[in-house]
């Protein structure tokens, strides 16, 4: 599955976390024409389903799980999971998937793709692990997903000027995730409870991701 399509993939840098519906056509504030932006059905829909640590401590650390199982109708090649990571984590990051999945993060956005193309039926998985620094307080906010494109067949070895004239249509598949941050009252009361442990998390496979822009 060729990956390395690098207008689809910035688009989907640019615009994701930027809706405020699950499915809607991706809106691109980038000059890119890559993505339609009238409203249509994809190849692909996407079921989306995002778990994460609801209660952290200041430089805590908090896990996501993403599931995203392909409800078709048609098979998904150019598609991205992950999205966009709260505010205030540091640079380094650790997170598990499938086998032959690669993992992108800049700025705020982490996307991660599969080695093949997600059949209808099947699902794709991310778990990551971000750290919170330590003077970052609040809800921890993350939109969580699929981004995917509608690329046709033989449109593959189109370059990318020719992929922006035919108006390849993006679409978001995302849910937000919060988690609260919180610190000991200098007087704990008996209702103060404290949030649990979040043990260091080690999946079968596990990889590093560093920010290239060290933003968040």
């Amino acid at each position: 599955m060729r990956k390395t399509l690098s207008t689809l993939l910035g688009v989907s840098l640019a615009t994701a976390g930027t809706l405020t519906a699950v499915i809607q056509p991706a809106q691109a504030a980038a000059p890119v024409t890559a993505v339609a932006q009238q409203a249509g059905e994809p190849y692909s829909k996407f079921k989306i389903s995002v778990s994460s640590t609801k209660r952290t401590k200041r430089g805590g650390k908090i896990l996501y799980k993403i599931r995203a199982k392909n409800l078709g109708p048609h098979y998904a090649d150019y598609f991205w999971i992950g999205g966009q990571v709260p505010k205030g984590v540091v640079p380094t990051l650790r997170w598990g998937g499938a086998k032959g999945t690669k993992c992108t993060w800049e700025g705020r956005m982490f996307w991660c793709w599969g080695k093949y193309a997600l059949e209808v039926g099947d699902t794709e998985w991310l778990n990551f692990q971000v750290t919170m620094k330590r003077n970052t307080k609040g809800v921890a906010v993350a939109r969580l997903g699929v981004v995917a494109f509608d690329v046709p067949l033989g449109a593959e070895r189109l370059d990318e000027e020719e992929l922006e004239r035919i108006g390849i249509k993006g679409w978001q598949f995302l849910k937000t995730a919060k988690t609260k941050i919180v610190w000991p009252p200098r007087r704990p009361t008996r209702g103060w409870t404290p949030p649990p442990v979040v043990k260091e998390y080690n999946p079968p496979a596990v990889q590093e991701e560093s920010n290239k822009k060290k933003d968040t």
